[in-house]
C-alpha cells in the first residue's frame, strides 16, 4: 500500500494534465463549451420527464414529489458511472503508444477517466441546483452529507473502471456487450421510478432493483439532497461495503494483469 502511495503522489502532476488535456479536448471548438455540461443533463432531464412524466403519469399518478430534481439526480448518478466506466474500460488500448516508449503506471489511465467524469458530474450538479430552484425543490441541510454517496461510488466506478479496462486488453468484445449491460441496468438502477410503488415488493423485479448498487448510491443522493433525511445505517454499510468490495477486486485483477498489457496492445 506504501508502495501505491508513494506511486500516486510521484505522478499526481501528470494525473492533473491529464485530466485538463480531456477537459480542453471535449470543449475544443464548442460553442457553448463548458455551459454544456449544465445544458446536456437539462435536456436529458426534459427528455425523460416527457417520457416518463406525461407518458406514462409518473408526476400525477406515481406519487413521486418534485419528479423533475427526483430523476435529475438519478441521471447525474448514473451518467457519471455510465461514463467513467465506458471510458476507463478503453483507456489502457487508448494510451498503448505511449506505455510502448515510457514507463508509466497504467492505473493512471482509467483513475483518469474517472476523475474527468468526476468533473464534468460536478458541473452538472449546477444544473440540478437550477432545477431545484425553477420547481421549488425544498432544499435542506443534509444535501452537504451527499460526499458520502459521491465519495463511495467513485471508489465503486473506479474498481469497476480497473477491471473493464484490464478485461478489454485481452477481450475486445467486452466494450460492445458493456454497452448492452448497462443499458438495462439504467433500467434496474430506478433513475425515472420508484421501485416500492412501480414493483411489487417480493417479485423477481424488486429483489433485482434492490441488488444492484447503483439503485442504494442513487437513493443515498436522493435520502439527503432531496428527502432532507440523514443517511440510515443500512445505506452507509451497503455503499461502503460495495465501494470496497469493487476497488478491491478491481485493483487486485488489475495488478494481477497489468503486466501482460503489453503483449496484447
Amino acid at each position: 500500500m506504501k508502495d501505491c502511495a508513494a506511486s500516486f503522489w510521484r505522478y499526481r502532476y501528470l494525473l492533473q494534465n491529464l485530466v485538463s488535456r480531456d477537459f480542453k479536448l471535449k470543449y475544443r471548438r464548442s460553442v457553448l463549451g463548458v455551459l454544456w455540461s449544465v445544458l446536456n443533463p437539462l435536456m436529458m432531464c426534459l427528455v425523460y420527464w416527457v417520457v416518463f412524466g406525461s407518458f406514462l403519469g409518473q408526476v400525477r399518478g406515481g406519487g413521486i414529489d418534485n419528479f423533475m430534481a427526483y430523476l435529475m439526480i438519478g441521471q447525474l448518478a448514473f451518467s457519471f458511472f455510465n461514463d467513467a466506466t465506458t471510458a476507463g474500460m478503453s483507456s489502457v488500448l487508448g494510451a498503448a503508444p505511449l506505455l510502448k516508449k515510457v514507463y508509466i503506471p497504467k492505473y493512471i489511465f482509467p483513475l483518469e477517466k474517472c476523475c474527468f467524469a468526476m468533473v464534468n458530474c460536478f458541473f452538472s450538479f449546477l444544473a440540478l441546483l437550477m432545477v431545484m430552484i425553477l420547481t421549488g425543490t425544498p432544499m435542506h441541510w443534509s444535501a452537504l452529507l451527499a460526499w458520502f454517496p459521491m465519495v463511495t461510488l467513485f471508489m465503486f466506478t473506479l474498481g469497476i473502471g480497473l477491471f473493464l479496462s484490464a478485461l478489454v486488453v485481452f477481450f475486445r468484445d467486452v466494450m460492445h456487450m458493456w454497452t448492452v449491460f448497462t443499458t438495462a441496468l439504467m433500467y434496474v438502477s430506478a433513475v425515472f421510478y420508484d421501485p416500492h410503488t412501480m414493483l411489487t415488493q417480493g417479485s423477481l423485479a424488486y429483489y433485482v432493483v434492490m441488488a444492484n448498487p447503483l439503485y442504494w448510491y442513487i437513493t443515498s443522493m436522493r435520502q439527503v439532497i432531496l428527502w432532507g433525511k440523514p443517511l440510515t445505517a443500512q445505506m452507509c454499510l451497503i455503499c461502503g461495503g460495495w465501494a470496497v468490495v469493487s476497488l478491491t477486486l478491481g485493483v487486485l485483477v488489475f495488478r494481477k494483469l497489468q503486466d501482460k498489457f503489453v503483449l496484447h496492445i
